[in-house]
């Protein structure tokens, strides 16, 4: 089920919206941002601390369902969120906004969800996207990115440490390149009327389609 999931993050730094998501997960702060922009919001997920005392009454009245959670836990909220989304559906995809933009700890927190083995299985079924970005994360393999309406720059952002990445088809190529840290492989560009090509053995990378403000 295509799923858009919303965090916290001001609606300001959100992407154009697709009409065609099938459901609506908000979390924490995100749950209002859904009901103020006119969206469902089937599932509100998150402690709520965030909502003052009529706003949290709205979310709950009007949520398809709320999962509350003790404002003092282990996951964030958007953990916890995406947990249960998964846990209710294996096969979504799940676009995530709201979760860029704001607290530099919470971003960290969302750009290293690929790296959590709860959610491995489910590594290439969730995104991050703003309105600058476009995040997606890839297991070792070979792939083809297509480029995306509107963005500008193809960056190849190494998460751990990863064997033998090549990059053809694009501006600035690599072949079998080791790298033993994370590190973004930044501005790239995307060649006219073709998919980029990637590859690697070991690691995980997260790949970030992004244009200027």
């Amino acid at each position: 089920m295509k799923t858009l999931m919303v965090a916290g993050g001001q609606p300001a730094d959100w992407p154009a919206l697709a009409q065609d998501y099938q459901r609506y997960v908000g979390v924490d702060r995100g749950s209002l941002y859904l009901l103020e922009a006119g969206l469902p919001l089937d599932m509100a997920v998150g402690d709520f601390d965030s909502l003052q005392e009529k706003e949290r009454q709205r979310v709950f009245a009007e949520a398809g369902s709320v999962s509350q959670s003790p404002a003092e836990k282990d996951d964030t909220d958007t953990q916890l969120a995406l947990e249960k989304i998964f846990a209710l559906d294996p096969a979504a995809e799940v676009t995530i906004i709201g979760a860029t933009g704001g607290r530099l700890d919470h971003l960290l927190a969302n750009l290293w969800l690929g790296l959590e083995p709860r959610f491995q299985p489910f590594l290439r079924q969730f995104r991050l996207l703003d309105r600058q970005n476009s995040v997606n994360f890839y297991g070792p393999g070979t792939y083809q990115v297509q480029p995306e309406a509107g963005m500008t720059y193809l960056a190849f952002c190494t998460l751990t440490s990863v064997a033998a990445l090549t990059l053809t088809d694009v501006k600035y190529e690599l072949n079998r390149q080791p790298m033993p840290q994370p590190t973004s492989y930044a501005s790239n560009e995307f060649l006219p009327g073709i998919p980029a090509t990637f590859s690697f053995t070991n690691g995980l990378i997260a790949v970030i389609q992004s244009r200027d403000a």
